[in-house]
Formats: C-alpha cells, sequence, structure tokens
C-alpha cells in the first residue's frame, strides 16, 4: 500500500526540490532497466522514451537479436533485443517487457527491449565498483547499490555507432 502523505507534507516537499533545482543542486536521474539477469542505467537526457511492446514485424535474414521493426505513432523503429545482443538469452516478450526509444535524439530510429523498466536511480545513490573484466565501448562504469546489485551506464551514443549493433544482416 502507498504511504499517504498530507498535501502541506507533499507541497514542502515540491518546493524543496524546486528550489535545489534551481540552485544547481538536482542530483542526476537516471533510468534504470534490467535486461537478462544484468541491471542497466540510461542518462535520461540520452534515452528517450519507454513504451509497452507493441507487436513487431519480423525481418528475414536479420541477426537473431534483431527483433524487427516496431510502428510507433506512425513511426518505424528498428528493435534490437538488448540481451540476446549481448549473447545473453532472449527477451522474454511479456507484459513487462518495454521499448526504449533511444536513437531518434541522435537521428535513428532504434529500439532497445529490454525485460522491464525499473524506475529513476540517482548516481548519488550508487557506489562505484569493479567491472568483470574489458567490456565493449559502449559499456560505461559499473555502481552497486545498496542491495549489492551492480548497475553499468550505458553509453548510448557509443552503442548507436557500434558497427556490430549496426551490423543486423545475418
Amino acid at each position: 500500500m502507498a504511504k499517504r502523505i498530507s498535501l502541506r507534507e507533499f507541497q514542502e516537499s515540491l518546493s524543496q526540490r524546486l528550489t535545489s533545482a534551481r540552485r544547481g543542486e538536482a542530483r542526476r536521474a537516471l533510468l534504470g532497466v534490467a535486461s537478462g539477469s544484468d541491471y542497466w542505467l540510461l542518462d535520461l537526457s540520452d534515452s528517450g522514451e519507454v513504451v509497452p511492446l507493441p507487436p513487431l514485424t519480423s525481418v528475414p535474414l536479420t541477426k537473431s537479436w534483431f527483433a524487427g521493426i516496431a510502428n510507433i505513432r506512425g513511426t518505424l523503429y528498428s528493435v534490437v533485443d538488448f540481451s540476446a545482443f549481448r549473447g545473453r538469452e532472449s527477451t522474454r516478450r511479456n507484459a513487462n517487457a518495454r521499448l526504449l526509444l533511444v536513437g531518434a535524439r541522435h537521428g535513428t530510429n532504434s529500439a532497445l527491449l529490454v525485460d522491464r523498466t525499473l524506475g529513476l536511480r540517482s548516481i548519488d545513490d550508487l557506489e562505484p565498483a569493479s567491472a568483470a573484466g574489458p567490456g565493449a565501448a559502449w559499456a560505461g562504469d559499473v555502481r552497486q547499490d545498496a542491495q549489492g546489485r551492480k548497475w553499468t551506464l550505458l553509453k548510448l551514443r557509443e552503442l548507436l555507432v557500434d558497427p556490430a549493433f549496426l551490423d543486423v544482416g545475418s
């Protein structure tokens, strides 16, 4: 059950957040997503819209991680199963699955299929952690939350220009 707060408490909280934002004290918010068994963070200024999984049209002669084409409000997006792209299990296409429309801001209509979104995270609440080993250029710093989960910062610009990401033909 959600915690109930009074209108006065809500207004005070909102006023404090607005004052902090004006002073430049606002914490950098990141969007958390789950892809396979891994947790990723996307900068809100780079990420795009998050939409429920629409019907996908498969494309013949493409790699197994290329999930297909999605029509979002009349615009076609190429959809990459982010977990399968990384060599992990394919994303389950269920009610929790989401599309991250990540490329429009960078001039491409690309979307990432992920297992679910996990809400906003603050970089200030995460401690630096060591990475398992050398990763791709688009896999940034690794952080750890209070529950011990490791989160990797996703560098969207680097992902969208990665030759492996762009080569969808089989």
